[in-house]
């Protein structure tokens, strides 16, 4: 398996946005379940993961499928009391660090309630302010 996806591995479970943010590009793209838009760097990216981490509880990754630059990464966990399941799809650049990163989960109530948490928490965060404005 390659370096960078037993990282992610140890990061996610670590919930440490700081060990998550050294294994992304720093142009990287995250395309999330909730919404049909794309956050790009290594910072806002990082900070997103980070708020996800604090989302979702009981993670972790039931399969691993993938070699050379491109993964998937098959999860189960929970938001609040809703179950869920997902795919993170992967994709590394020349150095091995994270340059694609999508989630696709369902069911549909638990990426709902996913969107509900996470809005709460990114409009208490100042960070998503100049985030948000550098995606205008």
């Amino acid at each position: 398996m390659h370096p960078t996806i037993i990282a992610l591995q140890d990061a996610v479970a670590k919930r440490d946005e700081t060990m998550i943010a050294a294994l992304l590009a720093e142009d990287v793209r995250f395309r999330p379940p909730t919404y049909w838009a794309t956050w790009t760097g290594r910072e806002p990216v990082a900070a997103v993961l980070g708020h996800v981490a604090g989302v979702l509880s009981d993670f972790r990754y039931r399969r691993i499928l993938g070699d050379g630059a491109d993964w998937a990464l098959e999860f189960q966990c929970r938001v609040g009391d809703l179950d869920a399941v997902g795919v993170d799809l992967l994709t590394l650049d020349a150095d091995g660090l994270i340059a694609e990163f999508e989630v696709a989960m369902r069911p549909l109530k638990t990426v709902a309630a996913l969107r509900e948490a996470m809005n709460a928490r990114v409009t208490t965060d100042p960070r998503f302010l100049d985030f948000r404005a550098a995606l205008s």
